[in-house]
C-alpha cells in the first residue's frame, strides 16, 4: 500500500479553524472557504497560524470578522470611487 503524505499541522489547523469559523457563522464549509479565497483571506489566515493556534479559537474568529469587516469597508470605498 502507498504511503499517504502527511497533512502539516498548519493544514490541520487550517481545517479545524475552518469547520469550526463555518459553525458559528451558522454556514456550510465549503461557501466559508469559497469566500475565505475570494476575498484573499486563506493566506491571511495561514500567515497568522503561529498566533492563532496557541490562543482561544474564539480570538481568530473576532480576528477574522474584523478583517472581513475591514475588506466590505474598502470595497465600499471603492465602490463610491467609481461612481464619481
Amino acid at each position: 500500500m502507498k504511503d499517504r503524505k502527511r497533512l502539516s499541522n498548519e493544514t490541520y489547523f487550517f481545517l479545524y479553524l475552518l469547520e469550526n469559523y463555518a459553525a458559528y457563522k451558522k454556514k456550510d464549509t465549503a461557501s466559508v472557504l469559497r469566500f475565505f479565497d475570494d476575498s484573499r483571506l486563506t493566506g491571511y489566515i495561514n500567515k497568522l497560524y503561529p498566533m492563532y493556534h496557541t490562543e482561544r479559537i474564539e480570538n481568530a474568529f473576532e480576528d477574522i470578522d474584523r478583517k472581513i469587516e475591514e475588506i466590505n469597508k474598502n470595497n465600499s470605498l471603492n465602490d463610491t470611487d467609481k461612481k464619481h
